[in-house]
């Protein structure tokens, strides 16, 4: 009866409040009538068509709408007679639809703000690549007419599809819960964004990033500091070069203009339902999480707009998990004009009065003080009346699992077009290779001549995470991370056969010698340096033709190397030295026995200081070397006088001709190096090893085996220790060994070996309570001397005390826990010995299965 009494009490309550709003009676009786049991739909009327779906294992929130629900579904049915009368010319809201069982619920309980545990959804580009990659777009079966239902985030996860209103408030729960200020919009869009169309846009992977213009200098307020030089610059050269580059801006339009008039395609027909297309996007609002500025995101492709972009052509209604608001701005230009400020009850009409929400002052604030008392006192009671606080989300936690997530896409690959080009993604794995995403360029708008392909790969052990190949000049470019065998950063080649041409680029961080990139042709290899000790920056080698060719069966490459006909070597400045003794360019003519050096420019020099050595001229008597002056050819630049002495001349040849020969080893070594790199590279690409994580026990091999050999060894142990354990051993003893006992001696050690355990299992319940009944008799005891001397203790002593009488507490509640445990499992122990006795072998023939079961309760302070 008093159940009764509160549900009459509470449709009572809610009868006065729908009164206050205005509803009348009639009207009311209906609405209470089809509120006391929840509202279904058709599934011939859903937009998407899931009525196989099994519903009997959805929460009972989805089937019934509580009382607070149902108060909320009357608001907002109340609030949309206000709307329709006060706005007769604009279309219905999309407030109350049904969600997959038939009931309607109300929008904004929908959205059930969830941070996922994975570190790429805490950022809205990722929250927004993952809705658009993992669901699959279904179109609205009326383009005009928002849907009649609206499934939870939890049933369009499972079954990974949706229109644009489900992609919208699946991302909508997950910026909200990431800690974005995000919002469901209700709007218009065109044909291309609402058909999920992209042939006519460019793929973001191949838009140039934009320009970051040069700051400007800002002016400074301190009198004291120096002004900065005027700007020379001619104004009228910078208007021409500005007037130039758009005038090449235009003529390059022009052009695609005509090339897309030649091949028939020019814009997008026109749109006969423009403006009239319903979508849904999502509102980021800026201010949290460090948003600069208020921006779109369009679900179908996790791409973010500007507010002022075309393609949305007007909103009617944004929600959150918290409220409601209309727009009330005129949409005749789009979302251009539009202010998003919520706050504002002029531009936004909000639904449920929130008392924590600021609202800005209007600009007319003075003359609506200016209002009678009793339009006041009115407005604040119609207020008050509307002021309710939003119900929880009616939806289940939205979960998804790492390989849901890993896996992502549909079928695990998913396929987009855009204008001239395609683009192909794949789930991690689920390619040999390890490609998880390519890219393909055509030339034409039907996408049959390619033009370029890239492709990006993850979890290659060889480290490969991007690799272009150029359709039309035959070049392959491979990207790779860091960590390389080889600290390989990018590899430019035609063909991975050695003495072709090809660029390789490396980490040099990772590198004793330093090498940045390295050139190679058939005939020429140019290497480039960064922080060598030399201050060598770069070494350009010029090889000749070989002679007759030997080559071996079963390897790649001749016998004979490539004849080194020159190598050049550039060098930094160093400041330690000076500028006509610091080599800045030294040339080992090989063939023609010559070395070249020219040194640095001296300041306020036009002309550097050059040696030129003629080892071909050189004398040689036995192991010595005679040299004449006419074998060196010095200038030494700004001197007049006689230039460097024979001697000093003699000693640096002697230290050139150890340089030529230790830079002609290295020149091999690179040539190695190359041959090595190219083999290695070979071997990775034909037999291709993806690497998994240590903590992916579902693919990683190694961590399986090492949890099966584990599994196996406990069990094996355990095994053991049963095997081990023989009840009957100290029995068997008294006895001694007999081959086989009598009927009569069998029982006998039975029975001893069950007494013997109830014994032991009685003594461990005595032990226990004994000692819990001490632990309790010294406590009451302390309480008691505690009572009587409380007053004569320090603060100090009181709560050493406390101290103690909790760790005493805490004492008799595990003594207390234990006795209950063997009190429970002691006649389990009795009847699990009592079976393995019945099934031993050496006393199985002479004992039968029990008639009864036996009911063994040890009862402490008792015998049993």
């Amino acid at each position: 009866m008093e159940v009764l009494e509160e549900k009459e009490e509470e449709e009572r309550r809610e009868e006065e409040e729908l009164k206050a709003l205005g509803v009348g009676d009639s009207h009311q009786d209906v609405e209470t009538k089809a509120s006391v049991e929840p509202v279904c739909v058709p599934s011939d009327l859903l937009d998407v068509d899931w009525s196989s779906s099994d519903t009997s294992q959805l929460p009972s929130s989805y089937k019934t709408n509580s009382l607070k629900e149902k108060k909320l579904l009357r608001i907002a049915d109340h609030f949309l007679q206000q709307y329709a009368h006060l706005c007769p010319d604009r279309k219905l809201l999309f407030l109350c639809p049904a969600n997959e069982c038939g009931v309607e619920k109300f929008v904004s309980t929908t959205v059930r703000p969830t941070l996922l545990p994975y570190t790429e959804l805490y950022r809205w580009d990722g929250c927004a690549s993952f809705v658009s990659d993992y669901l699959t777009m279904e179109p609205l079966k009326s383009p005009i007419t928002p849907p009649s239902s609206l499934y939870s985030p939890t049933t369009i996860l499972k079954y990974q599809q949706g229109n644009c209103f489900d992609f919208s408030v699946l991302l909508c729960s997950m910026l909200i819960g990431a800690g974005y200020d995000a919002y469901c919009v209700h709007g218009y869009a065109t044909r291309e964004v609402c058909t999920l169309d992209e042939t006519l846009e460019l793929c973001p992977l191949l838009e140039k990033p934009p320009e970051v213009p040069k700051e400007e200098r800002k002016k400074s307020s301190n009198k004291y500091k120096v002004k900065p030089p005027p700007d020379l610059q001619s104004k009228f050269e910078l208007q021409q070069e500005a007037k130039k580059a758009a005038e090449g801006e235009a003529a390059r339009k022009n052009k695609e203009r005509g090339e897309e008039k030649v091949t028939g395609v020019e814009k997008p027909e026109r749109d006969p339902l423009y403006g009239l297309r319903v979508h849904a996007w999502v509102l980021v609002l800026s201010g949290k999480r460090e948003v600069p500025e208020t921006f779109f995101i369009n679900p179908f492709t996790g791409n973010s707009h500007s507010t002022t972009d075309e393609h949305f052509l007007g909103i009617e209604s944004v929600w959150n998990h918290r409220n409601y608001w209309v727009n009330m701005q005129d949409c005749r230009n789009g979302c251009k004009d539009l202010t998003f400020d919520l706050g504002d009850t002029v531009r936004w009409e909000i639904m449920l009065l929130e008392s924590n929400q600021p609202v800005q002052p209007l600009p007319d604030a003075e003359e609506e003080k200016e209002l009678s008392d009793k339009e006041t006192n009115d407005t604040e009671k119609e207020e008050e009346d509307m002021s309710f606080d939003m119900p929880p989300s009616w939806v289940a936690p939205i979960q998804v699992s790492p390989r849901e997530f890993e896996t992502r896409y549909s079928q695990g690959k998913k396929v987009i077009l855009y204008k001239k080009a395609k683009l192909e993604k794949w789930a991690p794995y689920l390619n040999e290779n390890g490609l998880v995403k390519r890219l393909t360029v055509y030339a034409d708008l039907d996408c049959t001549e390619a033009v370029e392909v890239r492709e990006w790969f993850k979890n290659r052990e060889d480290m490969l995470d991007m690799r272009e190949v150029n359709k039309q000049t035959q070049l392959t470019t491979d990207y790779f991370r860091p960590g390389h065998l080889l600290s390989l950063k990018a590899h430019t080649y035609g063909s991975l056969e050695p003495e072709t041409k090809r660029t390789m680029e490396f980490y040099n961080e990772a590198r004793v010698d330093g090498l940045q990139k390295r050139v190679e042709n058939a005939t020429e290899m140019t290497e480039y340096f960064v922080g060598q000790d030399d201050f060598l920056h770069l070494r350009h080698v010029e090889f000749g033709k070989r002679g007759k060719k030997v080559h071996l069966a079963g390897t790649r490459t001749d016998v004979n190397s490539r004849p080194i006909v020159q190598i050049k070597e550039c060098f930094h400045r160093n400041l330690e030295k000076p500028a006509d003794e610091d080599v800045a360019e030294r040339i080992f003519l090989i063939t023609e026995e010559m070395i070249h050096l020219t040194y640095h420019l001296k300041d306020k020099y036009i002309t550097a200081s050059k040696d030129l050595f003629k080892v071909a001229e050189m004398n040689r008597k036995g192991n010595k070397m005679i040299m004449t002056p006419e074998m060196c050819i010095t200038y030494q630049a700004g001197s007049s006088g006689k230039g460097k002495k024979l001697l000093h001349l003699y000693k640096l040849l002697q230290e050139l001709m150890e340089e030529e020969k230790r830079v002609k080893q290295q020149v091999r070594q690179s040539e190695a190096e190359v041959l090595n790199i190219l083999k290695i590279r070979e071997n990775e690409e034909t037999a291709v090893k993806l690497s998994v994580s240590i903590y992916n026990t579902e693919r990683n091999e190694k961590r399986q085996q090492y949890e099966a050999m584990k599994n196996t060894v406990e069990d094996d142990l355990l095994g053991q220790e049963e095997q081990d354990l023989d009840y009957l051993a100290p029995f068997l003893i008294q006895i001694g060994p007999r081959e086989k006992m009598p009927k009569g001696q069998a029982l006998r050690v039975r029975d001893d070996c069950l007494t013997d355990l109830k014994h032991c299992l009685v003594d461990k319940v005595n032990i226990i309570q004994a000692r819990f009944e001490k632990a309790v008799e010294e406590l009451q005891k302390k309480n008691q001397w505690f009572q009587e001397n409380r007053n004569q203790l320090s603060a100090e002593e009181e709560a050493d005390f406390l101290t103690r009488h909790s760790e005493a507490t805490f004492h008799i509640h595990i003594l207390s826990l234990r006795l209950n445990r063997e009190k429970r499992t002691a006649p389990q122990k009795y009847l699990a010995v009592e079976e393995r006795l019945r099934r031993d072998p050496r006393l199985a023939e002479h004992l039968s299965p029990p008639r009864f079961p036996c009911s063994f309760t040890p009862d402490a302070g008792n015998q049993c």
